[in-house]
């Protein structure tokens, strides 16, 4: 149990070892996800969890607002600053000051949306039956404070623990939340219905927080009861989350109108478009999230330290790093996409045409999933230099446009389902062109040759990957694989996926992809990972910069 509780509590004071934490937990609580999804879709049809799905609208709008504002643009910098100051008294003020008066926020929200669920649940799903609209109000009301309560307060103490360097148990507590959700389907579905997965989400959500108290205590940290909004450390996190809160309003309300369009499509049509975008999101977590929030605990010491050219070391190679992993996963998913979604999500309950749709749409929101993650690491760019106006500024300009392609698309062309990825897509891309554009204005010299080509050769290997993947597929599903079976279905994808990832891999080795050789050495370093920590290709220590490789990366 000693040697468990070291490990578990092992600093990872490198980019590269706290992204490889955090990229092993993502993967692991996206694989739960996929199979609480595959669950939910072996227990009810797309039209019941089209409802359930819609019910996390209202408490998801509540906990973007109040929890990833503070967390991501404003909390772990101030704190972090207080840390490296050496004023731990004074961070461990802000922290408790701010759960305290998150909760208080709260539950001033949620109230009056207890009250007027019924009147927004019509207002946000009109497409939806009245029965339909009864148990959507339900649910909301249940999760608003079930889920939305612990959540909040379990992220706070996430980036409490990822300010001290402490990484694995925080990514720990979103697996549990899954697991929970799981536990729910398996226990009660039989005897609650929709209702089971419900309940999961509760029990999911105090696992989220109870996981993480033993770190909290190791660390030495106490909760008090403060609740002082002029301090300075809190004045200082709300002055950074203002913005991006802002931002995230518009943000939820490009969300509700998807939602609003997909309900006038069907509820069934909410589960297929549900589906897909969690899909999609596999290895926007696994690779963008991922790196991206390794990186910004040291994009913040460099900052603060007026260290420019190591600040733009670590976000070129954090920005490659994604790129070499996202490309052929979003190729993955253009070509691959009926047996990707009949392998995730085919029960018995979900039927072919949804499959189909499923399908398309996935392949939609894939054009641009290089954009969606390297997003990630640019905001928080931006985050590190204490700007955080100018995502947000982006952020709703992309926002409006994508509402307003939505509308368009489902409205005046009458286009399916999938038209909502396209609309997501172009939006995104538009939104990592500008903040390239004005990160390059900020910090003089950044789209150098030096990051562009490195990102078209991954292109050109990514292209031809695709040609790799697309013929085996077509060949092998008429001659070879028996594909109405599962056995056939797993071996024509993973046949067809081997090819077209070796392919891409010697493509990017022939054209002196730094990343390969990236990959080379952690395959060779795999056995001396020591405490889930590799040997630093760059490390930062009480705010210094070791010097860092050419063709260092952050994984």
């Amino acid at each position: 149990m000693k040697r468990v509780w070291a490990m578990v509590t092992k600093k990872q004071l490198t980019v590269g070892s706290a992204a490889l934490v955090l990229a092993l937990m993502v993967l692991l609580s996206r694989v739960l996800g996929l199979v609480r999804d595959r669950l939910l879709a072996s227990f009810f049809a797309p039209d019941a969890l089209g409802v359930y799905f819609a019910a996390f609208r209202i408490p998801n709008f509540i906990f973007e607002l109040l929890v990833m504002g503070a967390l991501t643009s404003a909390f772990i910098p101030v704190y972090s600053k207080y840390l490296a100051e050496g004023n731990e008294d004074e961070a461990q003020r802000v922290a408790s000051g701010l759960i305290n008066l998150s909760l208080i926020i709260f539950f001033c929200i949620a109230v009056p949306m207890y009250i007027g669920a019924p009147w927004l649940s019509v207002l946000i799903a009109p497409g939806f039956n009245k029965a339909q609209l009864v148990q959507m109000t339900e649910f909301t009301r249940f999760m608003l404070f079930f889920q939305v309560a612990p959540l909040l307060i379990g992220n706070v103490l996430t980036g409490i623990l990822q300010s001290h360097s402490l990484f694995l148990i925080p990514a720990l507590a979103p697996v549990l939340y899954n697991v929970g959700i799981i536990i729910g389907v398996l226990v009660f579905a039989s005897s609650l219905g929709l209702w089971a997965p419900v309940i999961g989400v509760a029990i999911g959500a105090v696992l989220f927080v109870l996981i993480q108290i033993p770190a909290l205590i190791h660390i030495g940290y106490r909760h008090t009861a403060e609740l002082n909004p002029k301090r300075t450390g809190i004045k200082e996190v709300g002055k950074l989350m203002a913005p991006r809160t802002f931002g995230l309003a518009v943000t939820q309300i490009d969300t509700t109108i998807d939602l609003m369009l997909a309900s006038l499509l069907g509820a069934r049509m909410v589960t297929i478009f549900t589906f897909a975008q969690q899909l999609q999101q596999l290895p926007i977590g696994l690779f963008g999230q991922t790196i991206a929030q390794a990186a910004l605990p040291s994009l913040s010491q460099l900052s603060s330290a007026d260290k420019q050219e190591e600040f733009k070391k670590v976000l070129h190679s954090a920005i490659h790093q994604i790129l070499f992993l996202i490309l052929p996963a979003a190729m993955l998913f253009i070509v691959l996409r009926i047996p990707v979604v009949r392998l995730v999500y085919g029960a018995s309950r979900f039927d072919w045409a949804a499959t189909v749709a499923t399908g398309m749409t996935l392949s939609a929101f894939s054009f641009s999933l290089f954009a969606q993650a390297i997003v990630q690491v640019l905001a928080r760019g931006f985050y590190a230099l204490l700007d955080s106006k100018t995502p947000v500024i982006v952020g709703v300009i992309s926002v409006l446009l994508n509402s307003l392609l939505s509308i368009i698309f489902v409205l005046v062309f009458h286009m399916p389902i999938w038209a909502l990825g396209v609309s997501t897509s172009i939006a995104s891309i538009v939104n990592a062109i500008l903040l390239l554009y004005l990160l390059n204005r900020k910090i003089p010299g950044f789209i150098a040759p030096a990051f562009v080509y490195p990102a078209v050769k991954m292109g050109m290997a990514t292209i031809v990957a695709g040609i790799a993947l697309y013929m085996p597929l077509k060949l092998f599903d008429q001659l070879v694989f028996d594909t109405t079976h599962t056995f056939g279905l797993l071996f024509l994808t993973g046949v067809s996926g081997a090819i077209g990832f070796g392919t891409y891999f010697f493509l990017s080795w022939v054209l002196n992809v730094d990343q390969v050789h990236d990959v080379i050495r952690l395959m060779k370093r795999f056995q001396k990972i020591r405490g889930f920590s590799l040997e630093p290709a760059e490390e930062v220590v009480n705010g210094s910069v070791t010097e860092i490789p050419s063709n260092a990366n952050p994984s």
